[in-house]
């Protein structure tokens, strides 16, 4: 047996693979690492290299001007609403399709995927045109539908790939020695479920928080988080603020996919997970 094969079986990776890997690292995270490097610039006016020196003075005027405050505040309330329906609606859609086999559940299966699955765009104008129709007038309501429609998937796959990690007999068990539906659901489903809700949850709250384009579809006269960043690029004198800001998305949105990660690893395996 070749020396170089580790404890498992599997051949070590060739430096080339090792460097391929770090790169494509430094080309995916170096914007992000730019964004935090200037965030404490001292530089005023636009991006000069190097950076001149370091300051938290940014953090104090980002934090002291009503308009961040006023989109953060919103799109803090826009994400955890859109997170607590797509919970609601992924666990309760998750129930009915991971064991029942009918007529038409594939199809249902697709439709669950597809609000993600196509470009934001186009989940926008139609989204748009529905609410038209129905004489709703784009505002907090409709950004909050709007997210919901895409958090939904994430909170659906976790929950039905735990479902299927769930052994049904322990369900059964629970109804033969006499607890009703919903002492089952309280003391055998939830707690089995309970780190998949979770990770569906924090992926859901990352992925509303800052989503762009279908928040500029539905938002109408709202500014929240994604839209003031957007407005601020013709803003060139705001630029350290701006750094600021995008930092704090940052770690926001990376946070809660870290977090959700450590809960749902050693479930990809489980068909559905991946999906």
């Amino acid at each position: 047996m070749r020396s170089d094969l580790t404890a498992g079986g599997a051949e070590s990776p060739s430096w080339l693979l090792r460097l391929a890997a770090w790169g494509g690292l430094v080309f995916l995270h170096f914007p992000i690492l730019i964004i935090l490097l200037y965030a404490f610039n001292t530089e005023e006016a636009a991006f000069s290299f190097p950076p001149k020196g370091f300051t938290l003075h940014w953090f104090s005027v980002a934090f002291g001007r009503e308009d961040v405050l006023e989109a953060i505040g919103l799109s803090l309330k826009i994400a955890c609403l859109a997170t607590v329906i797509a919970m609601v609606l992924g666990t309760l859609a998750a129930a009915a399709l991971y064991r029942r086999s009918f007529f038409g559940k594939e199809s249902l299966t697709l439709m669950m995927v597809l609000p993600i699955a196509l470009p934001g765009i186009i989940t926008g104008l139609a989204l748009l045109n529905g609410f038209k129709q129905l004489g709703i007038e784009p505002g907090v309501l409709t950004i909050v539908i709007g997210h919901a429609t895409f958090c939904v998937v994430i909170v659906y796959n976790n929950v039905v790939a735990r479902f299927r990690r769930t052994s049904y007999s322990l369900i059964e068990a629970s109804m033969d020695l006499g607890a009703d539906g919903w002492q089952t659901f309280r003391y055998i489903i939830l707690p089995n479920l309970s780190s998949a809700l979770l990770a569906g949850g924090m992926l859901a709250f990352a992925l509303s928080f800052d989503e762009l384009i279908v928040t500029t579809f539905t938002a109408g006269h709202e500014k929240p988080l994604p839209l003031w960043l957007l407005n601020q690029l013709t803003r060139p004198r705001d630029v350290p603020v701006t750094n600021v800001v995008a930092m704090l998305v940052m770690l926001v949105t990376m946070v809660p996919v870290l977090l959700a990660y450590l809960l749902s690893r050693g479930g990809d395996s489980v068909a559905g997970s991946g999906k």
